[in-house]
């Protein structure tokens, strides 16, 4: 069990770790329509629209009669204390990379907070979509579980791996899907035309043409903290959110490490339009 100074110590961490994983931004209704946490935020997509639930420890509502090994098998595992399977919709394709002992971080920062009771919306989602038994078929397509290990951390680029696909989950929105769902992966991080509230979602790999291989790293690393582009134009929609609740809140370091990722990665000429 840990002590006062370890269970603060993990709250810290939470806090930081739960802006990294944008958690506020999906589980938090735009402009001050919901309260902190507590869901319902609609997230468009081909396959129908899913809302997004109640994280807060409401016993009734929430997450409050959750274990901290409920908490880490949802995030990491896709699979609810019932037993069923989330939709996709819920990144745990990527949480799934995610540390173990940053998961229950996460946990412990979001049990601190004041439970809220706000009943969770059913998706208004269609046949086949709908079935949730289906999920374990789709699972088998295209997931695959991460372990719980430490990743090896040599370079700005490798934390910045970890930022951007364990806990950013960026590859979710910026990557384009196949008729299933699924990702594509010969266009990863070359953004989508069904971003998560029916947006155009951005190429972020390095093409010069594209993507954002006319940027700097520097302008990257002040976007993520002012969302403020290169040519003074300000970004609006999800990623205003993900910004003011996420990435503006992380060190100069981690922002200069997702940047450094970015830049590394092989780039990809996509033109993403409706």
């Amino acid at each position: 069990m840990l002590g006062s100074n370890g269970l603060a110590q993990s709250i810290e961490e939470g806090a930081y770790l739960t802006a990294a994983a944008g958690c506020k931004a999906c589980h938090t209704q735009p402009k001050g329509a919901g309260q902190e946490y507590a869901g319902g935020r609609a997230l468009d997509t081909p396959f129908g629209t899913f809302y997004t639930p109640n994280i807060t420890f409401d016993p009734d509502t929430g997450i409050g009669r959750w274990s901290d090994a409920d908490f880490v098998k949802a995030l990491k595992k896709g699979i609810s204390p019932e037993g069923f399977h989330y939709f996709p919709a819920f990144p745990y394709t990527s949480y799934t990379n995610m540390t173990d002992r940053d998961a229950r971080s996460i946990y412990a920062y979001l049990k601190s907070l004041p439970p809220v009771q706000a009943p969770n919306k059913p998706h208004d989602i269609g046949a086949p979509f709908s079935w949730r038994w289906l999920q374990w078929g789709w699972k088998i397509l295209f997931f695959k579980e991460g372990g719980s290990s430490v990743p090896v951390i040599q370079s700005s680029a490798d934390r910045g791996n970890y930022l951007v696909n364990a806990l950013g989950h960026c590859g979710e929105c910026h990557t384009p899907r196949n008729a299933l769902g699924g990702i594509d992966r010969d266009l990863y991080l070359a953004g989508s035309a069904s971003g998560g509230e029916g947006e155009l979602v951005p190429n972020i790999t390095p093409d010069k043409e594209t993507g954002i291989g006319d940027w700097s790293k520097l302008d990257m690393v002040s976007f993520l903290e002012t969302g403020m582009k290169p040519n003074f134009d300000d970004v609006q929609g999800t990623m205003e959110d993900v910004i003011t609740h996420g990435t503006s809140k992380l060190t100069k370091e981690d922002r200069t490490a997702i940047a450094d990722f970015l830049f590394s990665v092989a780039p990809v000429k996509n033109k993403v339009k409706k």
